[in-house]
């Protein structure tokens, strides 16, 4: 099994390099029992969205040898993958704002991201 701490960073890497804006990781695991990490980033257009959620989907099968345990909101302009212990949001800029999960988990810790994402 793979360290949901490791998967973060994968996961935010792979968002990264398509791409992703405001990629953002917080620590859910004191907070709720749902999920150790939420990974949350925002994409330009539904066709991104779309296409940041099927390259983490792939590269993380591709790196970890991972799949989803479920995928929501292909059709939407929120897409939700479920890793089990990491849930990735990949929002259109919009919906991000509207929804705003991390005023919604506040609470949480943020996970530095420095490392594995580069600055635009």
């Amino acid at each position: 099994m793979t360290d949901p701490a490791v998967l973060v960073k994968e996961i935010a890497k792979v968002l990264d390099e398509k791409k992703a804006m405001d990629i953002v990781a917080i620590k859910t695991e004191e907070v709720t029992i749902v999920s150790d990490y939420f990974v949350i980033a925002s994409g330009t257009s539904n066709t991104h969205v779309k296409a940041l959620a099927d390259d983490v989907e792939y590269e993380i099968k591709q790196r970890l040898g991972i799949d989803p345990e479920h995928i929501e909101g292909r059709a939407t302009g929120w897409i939700l993958i479920d890793y089990g212990t990491v849930i990735v949001h990949v929002f259109q800029h919009e919906d991000r704002n509207y929804y705003n999960l991390e005023r919604l988990w506040a609470d949480a810790s943020v996970i530095d991201l420095s490392d594995v994402i580069t600055e635009d």
